[in-house]
């Protein structure tokens, strides 16, 4: 069992599915990894946003390449879709070294983690998607591969068993995590440089937009861009999905220019709307009003309401939802905002405008 609890992997799974129908969706599926392949900025300079992240980052491999010697280890920490895969690369092609690509679930046993250890190259980067997912055993033996390039192998059992030390070449490891709070602080401790991205601003995404139409080869005007920017929840890899969405729609229904009119529509075929809510979103905040007069109610309630898993609604929903303000996670219940109200264009009972969601003893 990993130390994390991966057990219930069925919920996992519908977490998944549920996740993998979404259009604003921040994971990646097969058609936003080969597209992202090809627009992935290849150095720093290339990279829009995270503008702290990027200015140390630069220092951290400078320094580096000026010494002659391997980068420090770095954790990248954020939501999915911010850029961590794509940081990795540029770390690698900044140091002109080679990198290798694997995640946490992918190591369940110390021994995955000494085999990939043992085939690096000096000065290669191993990049480590989330690396809170790894086991136990190949945790600790990381350990004393980050800190002294170094890892024991174990050769037999019981008694009989001896450790034979394996020196590692100098390599540089990127972990990438969407929940830093579950890495233990021996494994964060041994990272020399850790940055945690940022959502994107509005006016960031519009740039990461035309830089990608322009790579697409697809004609975009600014207030186009500005529209779709508004709806991609602060995420360049949603963006670069609803640019390529519009792009359809444009090119069916109209001349192939994406408009801030036809932005609109094409986001209104996908059921977008302009606060980047989709239909899971707004059947929450739906539900959650009009039938429940903006909360407190449960969890489990709210989820049947919906016709949705429970995990679907609080791991799938709720998050955007939270981070918009539109719903509050209180010990009574779900409650509603005034902005939720005021989103879907309904008016609060007075019970919700004093936002405890109770009213009066006597009604008044």
């Amino acid at each position: 069992m990993n130390w994390d609890d991966t057990a219930d992997e069925p919920a996992a799974e519908r977490l998944a599915d549920s996740a993998a129908e979404r259009l604003v969706d921040s994971g990646a599926d097969r058609e936003d990894q080969a597209v992202e392949a090809a627009l992935r900025p290849k150095d720093l300079g290339e990279f829009i946003g995270q503008e702290k992240v990027r200015e140390q980052l630069d220092l951290v491999l400078r320094a580096a390449r000026a010494r002659g010697a391997t980068a420090d280890h770095v954790l990248l920490s954020g939501a999915p879709g911010l850029g961590k895969t794509t940081l990795s690369m540029i770390i690698a092609a900044e140091m002109n070294a080679p990198i290798r690509i694997t995640s946490g679930p992918a190591i369940q046993h110390a021994g995955d983690l000494a085999a990939i250890l043992s085939s690096l190259q000096e000065g290669e980067v191993l990049f480590l998607d989330e690396i809170h997912r790894m086991s136990r055993p190949a945790e600790e033996m990381l350990y004393m591969a980050m800190e002294d390039f170094r890892v024991d192998v174990i050769v037999g059992k019981g008694p009989g068993a001896t450790a034979i030390p394996l020196e590692l070449p100098p390599f540089t490891l990127v972990g990438a995590t969407t929940r830093a709070g579950l890495l233990p602080p021996p494994l964060r401790d041994r990272f020399g440089f850790t940055a945690h991205m940022e959502f994107y601003e509005p006016l960031e995404l519009e740039r990461v937009i035309h830089r990608s139409a322009n790579l697409l080869d697809v004609e975009i005007e600014a207030d186009g861009a500005a529209e779709i920017a508004g709806r991609s929840r602060g995420t360049p890899r949603i963006a670069n999905r609803l640019l390529r969405r519009v792009r359809d729609y444009a090119q069916v229904k109209a001349d192939g220019l994406i408009t801030r009119d036809i932005a609109e529509a094409a986001l209104a075929v996908y059921e977008v709307d302009a606060r980047g809510l989709d239909r899971l979103d707004r059947g929450v905040l739906e539900a959650l009003l009009k039938l429940f007069g903006g909360g407190p109610v449960g969890l489990s309630t709210l989820a049947v309401a919906v016709g949705e898993e429970r995990e679907t609604v609080e791991e799938v929903a709720e998050p955007f939802l939270v981070r918009e303000g539109l719903l509050a996670r209180t010990p009574r219940g779900r409650v509603a905002t005034p902005a939720a109200w005021a989103h879907l264009g309904l008016t609060p009972p007075r019970s919700a405008s004093t936002g405890n969601g109770q009213q009066d003893l006597f009604g008044t």
